[in-house]
């Protein structure tokens, strides 16, 4: 005779081994690939840090811009040897001495306000006088919806033609920040169903942008990885996910609160490697 009590006890189990394959084999990403090799500060002689200390340098940001210069402080704490100034500025008189300036530009959420407003600045005299410049895309800047030919192609004229205006002035390109994935049982249920996964195709996106940036300068002119640095543990694991037989990186759980923004743990190992790229510069 079938005993209908058996029916709970089935669904548990299926339950609980849905749980259980979840936990182990549904971490958000894979992060068991080659690992990533960075330099260190102790790869910069100390004339490097000395010449930076000497340029004038732009930034032009936003909210995740702002957790990276809070990071450069947290760095300049604890390095005596660092001898920067940090000014929220875009006002190009204020470029008559050595400094690292920065200022919000362009708008959330519209990529083509930020490449409108740092040709702005530059042409408002910072490109006169700055010795290195550069700006950065924040995530909620590239995601599905966004059409990342028509982003990148106005960003590749825009800055071509700042290249040519300010040949003097070193320009930095910065690949687009990254955010996490959904990870955990739910994902894995997603997974087996066929349904989307929070945060792969926004990912998905920025790194179809940031494949044309790397395709375009790289071994050409600087690019500041950020998003290579952002998918990256300390100990030189990837976080990435895979799908339609692809690799793709998103943000390290660890660097953020709120699934986006930089912790103090990540806005301080971003802001080292942003030094190092700058003081090899400006070598």
């Amino acid at each position: 005779m079938f005993h209908y009590s058996i029916i709970p006890r089935f669904r548990f189990f299926i339950l609980s081994t849905i749980f259980l394959l979840a936990l182990l084999g549904c971490g958000g990403g894979e992060m068991d690939r080659p690992r990533v090799s960075l330099p260190s500060f102790k790869d910069v002689p100390a004339e490097a840090w000395n010449n930076l200390a000497q340029k004038r340098i732009y930034f032009g940001h936003q909210s995740v811009g702002f957790n990276i210069m809070a990071g450069v402080e947290d760095v300049l704490k604890e390095n005596s040897r660092l001898r920067l100034s940090v000014v929220e500025t875009s006002n190009p008189a204020d470029f008559s001495r050595s400094l690292f300036a920065h200022s919000r530009v362009g708008k959330n959420h519209e990529p083509l306000t930020k490449i409108k407003g740092f040709s702005t600045f530059m042409g408002n005299g910072i490109g006169e006088k700055a010795d290195i410049a550069f700006f950065k895309f924040c995530f909620v800047d590239i995601y599905a919806p966004t059409d990342v030919q028509k982003v990148f192609g106005e960003y590749k004229s825009s800055l071509a033609e700042l290249r040519k205006k300010y040949p003097k002035v070193t320009i930095v390109h910065v690949t687009a920040p990254l955010t996490i994935v959904q990870s955990g049982w739910k994902a894995f249920v997603k997974k087996i169903i066929g349904r989307p996964i929070d945060g792969y195709q926004d990912n998905k996106q920025r790194d179809s942008f940031n494949e044309l940036l790397r395709k375009e300068y790289k071994e050409k002119e600087p690019i500041f990885d950020l998003a290579m640095i952002e998918s990256t543990l300390p100990d030189g694991r990837r976080a990435t996910f895979t799908q339609d037989g692809k690799e793709y990186p998103y943000l390290v759980p660890e660097y953020t609160k709120d699934g986006g923004h930089l912790n103090e743990k990540a806005r301080k190992f971003v802001a080292e490697q942003l030094l190092i790229l700058l003081a090899t510069l400006s070598s």
